[in-house]
């Protein structure tokens, strides 16, 4: 152990106290460095928590651990006066006598010419900061998002994708080492690092795997060699302060744009671009960002997405099946997307792409989420129509106070079907919190009107009927609330949409059967007259399919559930029931639901089964949330839309972009309709279900 005083070659420096950081030291001849020879990567084995000497902790680093005041990294400038500042760097003689110069650069320049001034110490960061007292203990790297009051509007997530939850410390300081180059090792396996100082070294390249260490706030990359900067630097967007000081550099990626975060870019001391440099002197680094986010082309658009099939048999009913969170243009904001170009943000951007991704598809029945009242109305309905689409449109429960003015904003789902194919049946809509307060067993529930009551999300059910061969269907489209604090609501809110589903499956089982489904050809469907001809329909229609029961009727269920696997949304639709007492109900009471348990009749799958790794990506947050859902006893799933290219993602922080117009992707599943031979009568038999193989 050593105190305050003391100064040696390898140690870490941990926090546990707020305000405080955390820091690992290292003597970097042969952990980090990748020298100019043959490297052997295999050579090494890197522990992601290195071990040092003598020094051994529970974690993987040192016995001991220490914090040190957080006003030495403080961001407030000492005072100084402009005598202070350093004069014969490159690139600085051109602010002529007179002009002014803002005090952001002179604060960059004051923290360059404090760089310079220590650039003889190495570890110069951890020197600095000295040691003060022992940390209270281990911290999170990562923390979850925590649910503020008054914001149930965002369309935030956790803030976090669970890589990393827990680490003692998050800073390395690598600086004055005279390293040439940095072992991929670095960024593989200390993607939980908050801060790196790689200054004062011989690097000519920052390798673009720097990309990964996504959780960086702090990145000082200072008097070095480097001519250029990678363009996966723009995948760091928590980045607060990037230190270029006395490089080479000549310009600047406009990835740079996507750091939104970025309160200092330090550039003194390059031969930057006169314009660049003049617009950072002028107006600051915040500025600067703003500019090559702004001013940030397309780029290059990712190759298409794979179709995976699954199931080539024959079949004689098939249908296909799209689903989609569009974004709500309320939603689409650069307080929420600070990464992405506000031209890129706005719908008039945003809808064209959306709408030759649905008509690119060609679906014969697309779910819609986040979709306003005033862009149904005036955009989908209209624009679709002519791509022989009807509609089923409703808002959220809101909707029914507001005037019609304000109703138009407000979001809700809208399912459309092609209407040469399917004849509309009936339709309803899934008010979740009115139907819980009305329930007897919980509208006298406290969490019933404090939890569930103010999320007034909806699900859209639409009961369709083949035109060709009389085969029926039940196709959901529902949006959970999401906020992963509210587990419990969700859970309720698909408890109470499946409670219904199969009310309305026994009810549409009675449904009589279309005597003239001519009839339907003309006929006026949700107010607009349908173009078909006789002439357009050559096959003779066939009677509709009768059922014995509600869960043999062929069932979709697709939306933002806001859950993953493992969540008792997950389990309840996969398994067909989840206990009373389930960890995500955790001590709230909703009547019977927590009595008895929550359960349904049917047999469902979900139609993905991994060839996705998101369907929501942003940089906080990237998981598969969204999901169609099928009743395997009825219908057997035959492909489905694949992921988006990897290699396009390495350099894309998250979405909406130029080339994805919302934060989730679009999902599309085809399936065909089991003979009345193969469907199977299904018993209400809970429990996993076995997987089926796949081709």
């Amino acid at each position: 152990m050593f105190n305050q005083n003391h100064q040696q070659t390898q140690h870490m420096m941990m926090n546990g106290a707020q305000g405080h950081q955390r820091y690992m030291q290292m003597s970097m001849s042969n952990k980090f460095q990748q020298p100019n020879s043959q490297h052997q990567h295999g050579a090494q084995q890197h522990n992601p928590h290195p071990q040092q000497q003598n020094h051994v902790g529970p974690h993987g680093g040192m016995g001991h651990q220490h914090t040190f005041s957080s006003g030495t990294m403080s961001n407030a400038t000492p005072h100084f006066t402009p005598s202070n500042l350093h004069s014969g760097t490159p690139n600085n003689n051109h602010i002529g006598l007179g002009e002014t110069v803002s005090e952001h650069w002179q604060q960059q320049l004051q923290l360059a010419a404090e760089a310079r001034a220590a650039s003889s110490t190495p570890h110069r960061h951890c020197r600095k900061e000295g040691v003060s007292r022992v940390s209270k203990g281990p911290v999170e790297a990562s923390p979850e998002h925590s649910p503020r009051a008054g914001h149930d509007e965002e369309r935030n997530r956790a803030t976090t994708n669970g890589e990393i939850r827990r680490q003692d410390w998050d800073a390395m300081d690598l600086s004055g080492q005279g390293l040439r180059a940095l072992s991929p090792s670095l960024f593989c396996d200390y993607m939980f690092l908050g801060k790196l100082f790689i200054d004062n070294n011989r690097l000519t390249r920052l390798n673009p795997a720097v990309g990964q260490l996504r959780c960086l706030t702090h990145l000082d990359a200072s008097q070095n060699q480097l001519r250029e900067i990678p363009e996966e630097i723009g995948m760091l967007v928590n980045l607060k302060s990037l230190l270029l000081f006395d490089n080479n550099i000549h310009s600047l990626p406009n990835e740079i744009g996507y750091l939104h975060k970025l309160e200092m870019l330090g550039v003194e001391g390059n031969p930057l671009d006169e314009d660049l440099k003049e617009e950072i002197i002028r107006r600051g680094s915040k500025a600067l960002v703003t500019h090559l986010r702004e001013n940030m082309e397309a780029g290059e658009a990712p190759h298409e997405r794979d179709w995976h099939i699954l199931d080539e048999t024959f079949a004689a009913d098939i249908l296909s099946v799209l689903s989609y969170n569009t974004l709500c243009d309320k939603y689409a904001t650069t307080s929420q997307y600070g990464y992405t170009p506000s031209v890129v943000l706005s719908w008039d951007y945003r809808k064209d792409i959306i709408l030759g991704e649905i008509k690119g598809h060609d679906a014969d029945i697309v779910c819609l989420q986040e979709v306003d009242q005033e862009r149904y109305n005036e955009f989908f309905r209209r624009e679709l129509t002519h791509q022989d689409y009807r509609g089923v449109f409703s808002p959220k429960a809101r909707a029914k106070t507001m005037t019609d003015k304000d109703a138009k904003l407000v979001d809700g789902c809208a399912t459309f079907y092609k209407s040469r194919k399917y004849i509309l049946l009936d339709k309803h809509v899934i008010d979740f919190a009115n139907m819980a307060i009305n329930r007897p067993d919980m509208k006298g529930e406290h969490d019933t009107f404090n939890r569930v009551m103010p999320r007034d999300h909806i699900a859209v059910v639409t009961f369709l009927e083949n035109r060709a061969t009389g085969s029926r269907l039940i196709v959901v489209n529902a949006h959970i609330y999401w906020d992963p604090a509210y587990k419990d609501v969700k859970l309720v809110q698909v408890a109470i949409m499946m409670e219904q589903i199969s009310k309305l499956a026994d009810r549409w089982a009675k449904h009589p059967p279309c005597a003239d489904k001519t009839i339907f050809r003309h006929a006026e469907l949700d107010g607009e007259t349908s173009n078909i001809s006789a002439e357009e329909s050559q096959d003779e229609p066939a009677p509709s399919q009768e059922y014995s029961s509600g869960v043999q009727i062929p069932l979709l269920i697709c939306g933002d559930f806001n859950s993953t696997a493992g969540t008792g949304v997950y389990d309840l639709i996969t398994q067909g029931k989840v206990p009373g007492d389930h960890a995500d109900l955790a001590n709230h009471s909703y009547g019977n639901f927590t009595r008895d348990g929550m359960e349904h009749p049917f047999s469902l799958k979900s139609a993905y089964n991994g060839e996705l790794s998101f369907t929501n990506y942003t940089p906080t947050y990237s998981g598969v949330i969204d999901y169609i859902w099928y009743s395997t006893n009825a219908l057997q799933v035959r492909g489905v839309l694949g992921d988006v290219d990897l290699d396009y993602l390495s350099k894309v922080p998250g979405f909406p972009n130029h080339h994805f117009p919302s934060d989730h992707l679009a999902l599309k599943a085809e399936f065909s309709v089991k003979s009345r031979k193969e469907i199977k009568t299904v018993e209400a038999k809970f429990g996993p279900q076995k997987e089926r193989r796949r081709g």
